[in-house]
């Protein structure tokens, strides 16, 4: 199994975790290759990720591509997010030709049960395999060229099947359709991908990238937000929550924060006592807008309604202004 991470410094201790979680839970692979994507990481920090992966006897390999934005032929702005978000899309490039089929994991996630059956999954005819993010604003799929039948993926772990996609140029593809909307999206990497290659990907059960908030959705009310999850069992839904295969930690809520309450921090937690990084502080001043944060996801729950009044009352005016900024 090939596992394709990106990071700098700053996200190396929550790709540790990640990493930590991925070998401890795959054991039952006779080899598991894992190449990180590097923006500049220190030699003190890959010194400390080897030996995350040395103590379960796995292959690490750490490529370094440097200022990301020489590689594009027209100026990018990724609207705040770090601009490392934008390595997956030159995977086809930087890794070794042997690799033919690919996972890639944010560094914010944690794994929690073997990917033997997500690894074997048949991607058909499709050049990737992703879970649908039904909560996504239908502005930003307008953007893209979506229509609001259309699914849109979260990017966040992505199954590649690396021969196809380098048989169709998808490097290319990404790189201009980027370019095509002026080197500017609110999500630059995710939302390129599903612009590039709309039609090109297979939906996955929603177990291989739980996201953490999802807890406190109701299947029914993510459905009306995009009836195309309706593809998605309510049964498959309801497992996912109780038993995720991979968990992400995406938006404001992070287990790294003070104050959290999130019902999946421990798993976090407990990973990041076996890495190098263990005791490491969380970040302070936010405890309030944490605690107000854990009481919109029970309102989430309880009334739908409120969470889609609050999210698009508050969550469009970050999208504004990513749109606006200079």
């Amino acid at each position: 199994m090939n596992i394709v991470y990106a990071s700098n410094d700053n996200y190396a201790r929550h790709l540790a975790v990640s990493l930590c979680s991925l070998l401890d839970n795959n054991r039952d692979f006779e080899e598991i290759h894992i190449y990180i994507l590097s923006m500049g990481l220190s030699d003190e920090t890959r010194e400390r990720l080897h030996s995350v992966v040395d103590r379960f006897g796995r292959k690490l390999e750490i490529i370094e591509l440097g200022d990301l934005k020489e590689r594009f032929s027209y100026e990018v702005d990724t609207g705040g997010f770090d601009i490392s978000i934008m390595a997956r899309l030159f995977v086809g490039e930087v890794l070794p030709e042997s690799v033919d089929r690919l996972l890639y994991l944010d560094c914010d996630t944690v794994v929690l049960r073997s990917l033997k059956h997500l690894w074997e999954i048949d991607l058909k005819s499709c050049m990737a395999g992703a879970v649908m993010e039904p909560t996504i604003y239908s502005e930003i799929k307008e953007q893209i060229g979506l229509k609001e039948e259309e699914p849109y993926f979260n990017s966040g772990v992505l199954l590649i099947d690396m021969k196809k996609w380098r048989e169709e140029n998808a490097q290319s593809q990404l790189l201009n359709f980027y370019q095509s909307m002026g080197g500017k999206l609110f999500a630059g990497d995710q939302d390129t991908i599903n612009g590039a290659l709309k039609g090109q990907i297979r939906p996955l059960s929603p177990k291989y990238n739980f996201f953490t908030n999802y807890r406190y959705f109701r299947y029914d009310h993510l459905v009306r937000l995009s009836p195309v999850y309706g593809g998605i069992s309510r049964e498959s839904f309801e497992k996912a929550k109780r038993h995720p295969t991979i968990i992400h930690y995406m938006g404001d809520e992070r287990p790294w924060i003070a104050g959290n309450l999130n019902h999946y921090r421990r798993a976090y937690t407990m990973y990041l006592e076996q890495t190098p990084w263990a005791g490491a502080p969380k970040e302070n001043g936010r405890r309030i807008y944490m605690a107000a944060y854990h009481v919109m996801n029970y309102l989430t729950f309880l009334c739908p309604p409120c969470r889609d009044f609050i999210s698009r009352r508050f969550g469009m005016n970050v999208v504004n202004a990513r749109k606006s900024s200079k």
